[in-house]
């Protein structure tokens, strides 16, 4: 089956009190945006990518292809109001009957064994979900206070989020719902079972100031 990764990168950098949007920060010299594309690229060079951006970055992004020597054959796709809007928009550009990762343009340091992994179990399975056990104790707000959860039972959801493309694109032909926060979910809601898979610790996304110098530590660290 061939294969697509569909980055989504629509931040503006608020959190990051920066006037540049996040995912085009610099990464060990390079944009983040960037090295998140190289990481698939390096799990396998025949995968599609695409990336769903702004319309009004697309201008900014080739100047920083430009600036950068940034060679990776690669299709843009227009974002959205929402990320809902902005997954469904690129779906439109990958064939049926294919398997697509979709994942946060801001999440670099996937490793190579993750994105492998996820194609894997998707290939057998229709989707897999990347996975990693909290570190931290966790409690739930309740209206009547707080309540103690046990980790054991919990996981911190990542991407990329792979599918069989024809079922990912028939669940993203629904309406938008608020109520999601992942690709996963709008599968669930059709009825299929979600597959979860363990994902890699490093694959934090950067969203605040420390995330990007906790990622600029991790970054040659990650394979």
């Amino acid at each position: 089956m061939d294969r697509y990764a569909l980055i989504v990168a629509g931040g503006a950098g608020r959190r990051m009190g920066s006037a540049i949007p996040k995912q085009f920060l610099e990464l060990a010299g390079k944009p983040v945006l960037m090295r998140t594309a190289e990481r698939f690229y390096s799990f396998d060079p025949s995968i599609r990518i695409i990336i769903v951006l702004p319309r009004d970055q697309f201008t900014y992004w080739n100047e920083l292809i430009i600036l950068h020597s940034f060679s990776l054959s690669h299709s843009l796709a227009e974002g959205g109001p929402s990320r809902f809007e902005s997954v469904r928009n690129g779906l439109a550009l990958v064939e049926d009957d294919s398997l697509v990762a979709i994942h946060d343009g801001v999440r670099p340091l996937v490793s190579t064994t993750t994105i492998e992994n996820c194609f894997e179990a998707a290939a057998t399975y229709g989707n897999a979900i990347p996975s990693v056990n909290p570190a931290d104790s966790v409690r739930l707000m309740t209206g009547a206070g707080n309540m103690p959860l046990n980790r054991q039972f919990l996981r911190l959801i990542q991407t990329p989020q792979v599918f069989n493309s024809s079922l990912i694109k028939r669940a993203y032909a629904t309406e938008f719902n608020p109520e999601f926060t992942d690709d996963a979910m709008v599968l669930e809601k059709t009825g299929e079972e979600i597959r979860l898979v363990e994902g890699n610790r490093e694959n934090i996304k950067i969203t605040n100031p420390e995330d990007l110098i906790i990622a600029e530590t991790l970054f040659s660290s990650v394979s």
